[in-house]
């Protein structure tokens, strides 16, 4: 009777772990279509054999753990791959707007210098026109007022990025503190032998995420709690203890801080990754380097028309008439040195057209001093050719005129543009492939599930005949008795 009573304790646990074991399969099929869920399964270990006689007979089977199939190398490399795909992700926004700041159509700065300088060229042909002279006054408004307007929208960009970064802030922090949750989590359920396959798919979900946002680096330690650090090497979470990244706002500049321990640190660009790192890059870098060429290009026009204008004599006969007004950090002196960045900044913003009266112009030569003095001829056209030339005979640097030096900064833009497309796609076809692999590797498949799951139906089918049986064979033998 005792073998019975093993056989039928046999039968027992092989019911209860085929049941289970569907379980688990069907709670792979219901999670075939969320994203990072890993595939799980049973891990099987037999009873440990009773001695009967001479040898020894089993006495069933037990479920040990419920694993979960994760490859830890397929892990990092689609985080790395996601901090890339963040950082030109985050580039694309900035970079079309740039391009249609600096496009390469007929309405642009460049269109508008021509247009300026065409219109000293007509005023040559009929210096004493005032309808010529008030259109030269007006295509220079023109011209001052659309760098006065690109450095605006360049300045609304920057404004746009901060914002970006600002709405992304919360997420970012509300993210650091559930790794830290879930380590706490994942460490309590561990400690006593479990295994936390959920949790353990959530955090790697975030911790992805994170590395997309900020380019944070993890790893897990020995207590199988996930670190998370900057690439800088500051720490995002510790254990279960959870840093948070707060925002700098001073007027129109936003500085990112990571509080952390009690101890405020400022985060510089070597600190960042993803797209927290190409937004950063983009409005501390790039976007001041356009407008630093900006600045050069109209501290260069207005200068140079200034001094030949100066040079000349108005209808009136007056001389020294500025057309546009002083650059800032402009210092009259002799030619020498190239001016440094510094004498350029803020030359785009602030260029504006100071000649209000269109006998003021300039267009013919200075008269003669005396005594007594001269007076400038009506049909004077002089000087109104030199200035309509300084368009194409001026170079800055003694290298680009005006228009290639705008054609420059143009080129710059679309080239970055066109690298940001192409390195986007190649980041983002990279990271799909991976994550396929991965899905293809430890995600779900159909129709394994489904071998699976005929497999431990027919065993639980099986264990209910087996059961059945020894259920037929005490009736027996209890009958025998009676």
């Amino acid at each position: 009777m005792a073998g019975l009573l093993n056989a039928l304790n046999s039968a027992r646990t092989s019911l209860e772990v085929n049941q289970k074991t569907i379980e688990v399969i069907g709670n792979n099929i219901s999670n075939v279509n969320t994203e990072g869920y890993s595939r799980q399964k049973t891990v099987l270990e037999t009873y440990p054999a009773m001695n009967f006689g001479d040898f020894f007979i089993g006495q069933g089977v037990k479920i040990t753990d419920v694993s979960r199939d994760h490859d830890v190398f397929i892990d990092q490399q689609i985080k790395q791959k996601a901090v890339d795909f963040g950082l030109q992700d985050a580039l694309t926004r900035p970079l079309s707007e740039l391009e249609r700041i600096f496009n390469i159509t007929d309405d642009n700065i460049s269109s508008d210098i021509d247009n300026f300088f065409d219109s000293l060229q007509e005023l040559s042909a009929d210096p004493s026109d005032l309808v010529q002279r008030n259109n030269v006054i007006l295509q220079g408004q023109v011209l001052a007022t659309s760098f006065n307007n690109t450095v605006d929208e360049l300045n609304t960009i920057k404004g746009n990025i901060n914002d970006t970064i600002l709405s992304k802030l919360d997420a970012v922090n509300s993210q650091i503190k559930e790794i830290a949750d879930l380590n706490d989590r994942i460490y309590t359920v561990e400690i006593n032998g479990q295994t936390a396959n959920s949790a353990r798919d959530q955090r790697d979900m975030v911790a992805k995420s994170l590395a997309q946002t900020l380019g944070a680096q993890s790893y897990e330690n020995e207590n199988g709690m996930l670190s998370v650090a900057l690439p800088g090497g500051m720490p995002l979470v510790q254990g279960n203890m959870a840093m948070s990244i707060t925002a700098l706002q001073t007027g129109s500049d936003l500085t990112l801080q990571l509080q952390a321990g009690g101890v405020t640190r400022d985060l510089e660009l070597r600190n960042l990754g993803g797209e927290f790192q190409g937004l950063v890059d983009m409005r501390d870098n790039f976007i001041p380097g356009l407008n630093a060429d900006l600045d050069k290009l109209a501290y260069e026009l207005s200068v140079q028309v200034n001094l030949q204008h100066q040079a000349g004599g108005a209808l009136d006969s007056s001389t020294g008439n500025l057309f546009f007004n002083i650059p800032p950090n402009y210092v009259a002196s002799p030619p020498g040195p190239a001016p440094t960045a510094a004498e350029y900044a803020g030359a785009a913003r602030q260029i504006s057209v100071v000649i209000t009266d269109p006998t003021k112009i300039a267009a013919g030569a200075a008269p003669d001093p005396g005594p007594p003095p001269g007076t400038v001829a009506p049909g004077d056209n002089s000087n109104a050719l030199i200035l309509s030339n300084i368009g194409d005979s001026y170079l800055i640097g003694g290298v680009d005129n005006f228009n290639s030096l705008y054609g420059k900064m143009a080129a710059k833009v679309g080239v970055e543009s066109n690298q940001n497309q192409l390195s986007l796609k190649g980041a983002e076809d990279a990271l799909n492939q991976l994550e396929n692999f991965r899905d293809g590797l430890v995600g779900v498949s159909l129709e394994e599930e489904m071998i699976s799951l005929i497999q431990f139906q027919r065993g639980f089918e099986s264990s209910a005949k087996f059961l059945s049986t020894v259920d037929d064979m005490m009736t027996t033998i209890l009958g025998i008795k009676r």
